[in-house]
């Protein structure tokens, strides 16, 4: 628990400091006299006023969220000798460029972020494919178990390198999301001659990114050897007279080829609530050997599903993947350009109904993968900072009058017809956007309560 509260309010104080910071050293820059400088809302806990500097500088009780205070003859009068220096009067390409800082400040970070994981490198799963699941458009395709995906690329496009498992994840997660058929290039021992496989994933129902998407697209995890490891005293494995090291070779007539389908097997062999037992053939230290394994049954939500307590399935082969310094930055634009789009199109869809709005996430779940991600290493915190800061510039440039997004709106306005927003339509306009946050807002919590709780 201590462990999510300090990894959540680091990420949101990080956060939220470079997104300010974006518009006031825009502002500086562009001459606008800054008064304060905000982490958070309500009381000041903390304050700073450099030597000589008009700004000062606030961390304050409520941190969701901050604030750039500057000099505006909207907000308060201004004297005569600093109308120079108050923002309203600067002009236009100026104030669009100071409200534009903030989100894409939070981009940049999100490029750096993702660069420096490139540049420290991780181990990653190789993309080499676990048995599909039964009825899955993988085995509609013709994949099988111990494929290794050598290529993809969305149909019309070139085929290109696949480094890990996870970027094989992330092309089927944008193709299914975007209605992208995707094509991969496969090798393996099954296979004589590398194979290109299409997998139609424009028509599948994608509303949702989830481990179900996964299931229905039938790729959801790397390929393991079909390994017993761990076993609880007690539980059917042990009874069973499974050992761990144990390598399993056939299921009563269906040979095991990996871990996954082990796994398969294992929660299938239920019927009418009751195990049923089979003869496994296994293999243990050279030596080939039969045993009569009877799983648990136990419920599953609505499903009952069998059980051996034991941990199925070897780790899988690892890759190391790591980019010098250009590549690496190269690698993290394009990263966070594809994540950006792909969030605009998936809130796009839920606008128009066809993404469900369990998409959206708030502070809780948040909260939860900030903790899970810091106890999982430094690399995989900079990918969550990295994912939360491109959704907070994405989020930020919608065009919601109480976001940057729409002031942006406002001033694309004035652009065009030379006149800025009337104060009535100001208003009116402000009343709209803060309903419509409120609501995402509250759609947020209530799929974080769902999530964590339901």
């Amino acid at each position: 628990m201590l462990l999510t509260i300090a990894s959540f309010a680091l990420a949101l104080g990080l956060l939220i400091a470079v997104h300010e910071y974006g518009h006031y050293r825009v502002a500086v820059a562009c001459g606008v006299k800054v008064l304060r400088f905000s982490i958070g809302f309500g009381k000041v806990l903390f304050r700073w006023q450099p030597k000589g500097s008009p700004t000062e500088f606030v961390l304050a009780a409520f941190p969701l969220g901050g604030y750039v205070k500057m000099l505006d003859e909207r907000e308060a009068p201004v004297a005569e000798h600093e109308r120079h220096l108050a923002f309203n009067t600067q002009p236009l390409r100026s104030r669009v460029a100071i409200v534009a800082a903030g989100p894409v400040a939070n981009l940049l970070l999100a490029v750096l972020l993702t660069a420096m994981v490139n540049w420290i490198g991780m181990q990653h799963p190789a993309a080499v494919l676990a048995s599909p699941v039964a009825g899955s458009m993988a085995i509609q395709s013709g994949l099988v178990g111990g494929d290794r995906v050598e290529g993809i690329g969305f149909e019309g496009d070139e085929l290109q390198g696949v480094e890990s498992f996870e970027d094989l994840r992330w092309f089927l997660t944008r193709g299914a999301l975007e209605g992208q058929d995707v094509r991969l290039a496969v090798s393996g021992p099954t296979r004589a001659t590398q194979t290109e496989v299409l997998l139609k994933l424009s028509e599948m129902d994608a509303s949702e990114a989830n481990a179900e998407l996964f299931q229905k697209i039938g790729i959801i995890g790397p390929f393991s050897l079909p390994v017993i490891g761990e076993i609880l005293v007690g539980a059917a494995a042990d009874k069973s007279g499974l050992r761990e090291g144990d390598v399993v070779l056939q299921v009563g007539a269906v040979p095991v080829v990996d871990g996954q389908q082990l796994r398969q097997l294992i929660r299938a062999s239920v019927l009418n609530n009751e195990s049923i037992s089979a003869v496994w053939r296994i293999n243990r230290d050279g030596t080939e050997r039969t045993l009569t394994v009877k799983p648990e049954a136990l419920q599953e939500g609505e499903r009952w599903v069998g059980k051996i307590g034991a941990y199925v399935g070897a780790m899988p082969e690892l890759v190391m993947v790591q980019y010098g310094p250009a590549e690496g930055l190269w690698r993290g634009l394009v990263r966070t350009w594809d994540v950006s789009v792909l969030t605009l199109k998936m809130m796009g869809k839920m606008l128009v109904g066809e993404a469900s709005l369990k998409n959206l996430s708030g502070p809780l779940t948040i909260a939860d993968y900030a903790g899970k991600s810091a106890g999982m290493g430094l690399t995989q915190y900079l990918i969550f900072l990295a994912l939360i800061s491109v959704s907070l510039g994405v989020l930020n440039l919608l065009p919601l009058p109480v976001l940057d997004g729409g002031h942006l709106m406002y001033y694309l306005w004035e652009g065009l017809t030379g006149k800025p927003v009337s104060d009535i339509w100001m208003e009116r306009l402000q009343r709209g956007g803060v309903a419509i946050l409120l609501g995402m807002m509250s759609i947020a919590l209530f799929n974080d309560v769902t999530r964590l709780f339901g």
